[in-house]
């Protein structure tokens, strides 16, 4: 698969490393704030968040301010569709009459949900929750206690010394630098990128990073792969930038997004096709 590419971007969270215990620990210290007798409602609809029975779903987004649960067009991030809590449909005219410019996400009133850590954070946010935030970095810190078993990916660390002998490899990820310092020396992978840029803000900065990143290695669009759980923080903008991307998504039964991804349930499948 690498054969090609001058230039490899990574993320982090949920892509050099799987499991799902940290967003259930997450969802328990967020269920604690939510309101007593609102707490077993936040329990039921997170599990069927889970199990894909809930209009809240990884690839869509949320609107807190209407508490609105929005089907987008991942490439245009235009709005097709808008529910509400109960899966109600907003009519198209309601929906074009919200949502008449393409999706800007600050993360504070509109949520792009493009990975396991959104589905707690917008459960919370439906049930009134205010401060999420000490709730995740409290998950971070379960993340590399002695509580927390993050077992490194077998082989990947191999595979990364191999890919760098023809490329470079870059990580891109959202989290902070003492948080990706701390799972990088639980995944035996400290060391081993060429560059490091944490705090990303992706998607809102994605597109930006990527150009300055083809600049910096001198490497051309079609030279250049991205890779990901976050569709839209990881592959639509690379895709969109002319890039090649690689859609990881456990599942693995997503039909065909765009001709220059592929999908794949581990990011080890990508060195398996190498």
């Amino acid at each position: 698969m690498f054969k090609q590419y001058k230039l490899v971007i990574f993320d982090l969270d949920g892509t050099l490393y799987e499991g799902t215990d940290h967003f259930d620990y997450y969802a328990e210290h967020l269920k604690k704030k939510v309101i007593v007798h609102k707490q077993l409602d936040f329990q039921r609809d997170y599990e069927q968040m889970k199990a894909g029975n809930h209009s809240v779903m990884i690839g869509k987004a949320y609107d807190i301010k209407e508490d609105l649960i929005l089907t987008i067009d991942p490439m245009t991030l235009s709005v097709t569709e808008a529910s509400k809590w109960n899966g109600e449909t907003l009519s198209i005219e309601e929906v074009k009459k919200k949502y008449q410019e393409q999706l800007s996400f600050d993360f504070e009133t509109m949520i792009a949900i493009g990975d396991g850590w959104w589905l707690p954070f917008v459960c919370a946010k439906h049930y009134g929750v205010e401060d999420c935030y000490s709730s995740y970095v409290a998950t971070k810190e379960y993340m590399v206690s002695e509580s927390f078993q993050l077992e490194p990916l077998p082989g990947l660390n191999e595979a990364l010394v191999d890919l760098k002998t023809q490329s470079t490899i870059v990580l891109v990820t959202n989290s902070d630098a003492d948080d990706v310092n701390r799972l990088l020396n639980e995944l035996q992978l400290r060391g081993l990128f060429d560059k490091v840029i944490t705090s990303a803000e992706k998607p809102t900065y994605t597109s930006k990073l990527f150009t300055d990143l083809l600049e910096e290695y001198q490497a051309s669009a079609d030279e250049t792969l991205s890779i990901g759980d976050n569709f839209i923080n990881d592959v639509a903008p690379a895709v969109l930038l002319g890039m090649d991307g690689v859609y990881i998504h456990t599942e693995n039964n997503q039909e065909e997004l765009h001709k220059n991804v592929q999908i794949v349930s581990s990011v080890m499948d990508c060195f398996s096709k190498s």
